[in-house]
């Protein structure tokens, strides 16, 4: 798209070509140090001609600009102008697109080493790109650098076609995120940024994605602090100026075409605190920068260095997602895409500060039998046990539930015979939909037993499954062994509306212990954070 009219345009190419003539002409009828003389004079007059045409550009579109700057650790609002109404997010928007490639990483779906496959409709996107051809591949990590740094739009499609089936049903999703998240005024309908007028959002949104890309993926964030990389023997350099130019600037993305303005998220952490910031619609980058710099240095001291806001995390799961395209290299066997009906939800909400009554949650074996309902469908039972199992007639006081005809709602069925052994403390089931005969049980205890180990705690995320979270303890203590050495480490159980998270835990410290081992583990790229137990 053009800055500026046609009949404008054609007359500032006009002088500087005929400043370029001219520049030719004294220096070809010049000895060599006047000629040298000329040319310096005549790359001057070029820049101040580029710059009255950039001035025109300028000129000629005005977007309405809007800002937003929150305090991170409170998540309070420190200053805004303007922060809920719509505009275009230009190339912010790989910031989603980069937030859902995170999830597969940190599920282990995907590794950064893995090849993409660049496509014929990724290969054509307009500039800025990195110029990828069809039938080439392209691994995770070139594809998140030259996203952050060149803001590449053609691996902003090949990372969409490659974890979505295409780029419209991966824009779906990026949507479908945005909500989860709270972003209910954001609409993706492409992975680049790349002009659309249904593309949408606002500075209150992409300030609450700032700070939620940063909870829920501290790992994989350091990379939006990549000022240049090198791609095929290429040195790529970054676009934000800010990284390394302002104390404790962090990442993260910077944007612009013509309809958004220039549009730039900022994360400073800086003496404890930590703010987020947004300006959308500046009228240049310069200008754009300097106002971000006004509100961080502006506002900074006015923020909290106490962490008390709750760490932002999924409010809802997509409903579905579309098949993913075949990799270029495959992944090692466990570690495949997920299939098209499983949900991209978010693997890990960490530090979760909701009011619930936690369960401790103990490791017990299964075995599988084989229980008939009232209309005799043999459907199969996990029934704890504690070798050697031997059973009896009399049932654990246990629920077994299946399929209805609304697979929202469970029916009970007959108890299960289970062992005698097995205390019942442990053997209760927890009552969750199943589809099409699909088993869904879970141990727990009939009577919620609050966990308590007194002193402080050390919480390093809230998973999916309790394995996960188990694996995570698993991690942290083998990786900062000195600190943990004498720590408990459990999983914690808790229930928010229809989701089920555990809990990953180290029990045994003091407040400046815990505050120690914190520390330790951040070093170690674990989330986490202290709490009194």
């Amino acid at each position: 798209m053009g800055w500026v009219s046609t009949g404008a345009h054609q007359g500032l190419r006009s002088c500087i070509l005929g400043l370029t003539a001219i520049g030719a002409v004294l220096i070809v009828s010049s000895n060599a140090a006047d000629a040298r003389h000329h040319y310096r004079l005549h790359a001057h007059l070029v820049r101040h001609f580029e710059q009255l045409r950039h001035h025109a550009s300028s000129e000629d579109y005005s977007p309405p600009s809007a800002s937003m700057l929150v305090d991170g650790n409170n998540g309070s609002t420190l200053e805004e102008s303007n922060a809920d109404g719509l505009r275009h997010p230009a190339s912010l928007t790989k910031v989603m697109t980069l937030y859902l490639l995170f999830e597969r990483l940190e599920a282990g779906k995907i590794g950064l080493d893995t090849q993409l496959s660049v496509s014929e409709h990724a290969a054509e996107q307009s500039p800025t790109k990195l110029g990828l051809k069809p039938g080439q591949t392209i691994s995770v990590q070139d594809a998140i650098k030259g996203v952050v740094t060149r803001s590449a739009n053609d691996a902003a499609v090949v990372i969409a076609e490659n974890l979505g089936g295409s780029e419209n049903a991966f824009a779906q999703l990026m949507t479908q995120k945005a909500r989860a998240l709270g972003m209910s005024h954001t609409t993706y309908v492409n992975a680049s940024g790349l002009p659309d007028d249904d593309q949408v959002t606002t500075a209150r949104d992409q300030a609450l994605l700032g700070r939620a890309i940063q909870d829920r993926f501290p790992r994989y964030y350091r990379f939006f602090s990549t000022t240049e990389f090198v791609f095929h023997g290429v040195t790529i350099h970054g676009h934000n100026h800010l990284l390394g130019s302002v104390n404790g600037v962090d990442g993260i993305k910077t944007g612009y075409i013509r309809a958004s303005g220039f549009n730039l998220i900022t994360s400073v952490h800086r003496d404890g605190r930590y703010i987020v910031g947004v300006v959308l619609g500046g009228r240049s980058a310069f200008e754009r920068d300097a106002h971000m710099r006004a509100l961080i240095e502006g506002n900074i001291r006015l923020a909290s260095t106490q962490r008390s806001a709750p760490v932002i995390a999924d409010k809802a799961v997509p409903k579905s997602e579309p098949q993913q395209v075949a990799l270029a290299k495959p992944v090692p066997a466990g570690s495949e895409l997920p299939p098209a009906n499983v949900p991209t939800s978010a693997r890990t909400s960490v530090g979760s500060n909701d009011p619930i009554r936690p369960l401790l949650v103990k490791t017990v074996t299964y075995h599988t039998v084989t229980v008939r309902t009232a209309s005799m469908i043999p459907i199969p039972v996990l029934v704890p046990t504690t070798p050697p199992a031997q059973p009896q007639a009399e049932a654990p006081t246990a629920r077994v539930y299946v399929a209805s005809a609304d697979p929202t709602t469970p029916v009970p069925v007959a108890n299960p015979p289970a062992p005698k052994s097995v205390p019942k403390a442990e053997s209760v089931l927890t009552a969750q939909p199943v589809k099409s005969m699909s088993l869904k049980v879970a141990n727990a205890a009939p009577e919620a037993v609050p966990h308590a180990h007194g002193g402080w705690v050390v919480q390093i995320g809230a998973f999916d499954s309790e394995d996960e979270a188990r694996q995570h303890l698993s991690d942290a203590k083998q990786k900062v062994h000195s600190a943990l050495d004498t720590a408990e480490p459990f999983t914690e159980r808790v229930q928010k509306s229809d989701k089920t998270l555990y809990r990953a835990r180290f029990a045994g410290f003091d407040k400046d212990t815990a505050e120690a081992a914190c520390k330790q583990l951040k070093h170690s790229d674990f989330a986490c954070m202290t709490l009194k137990d």
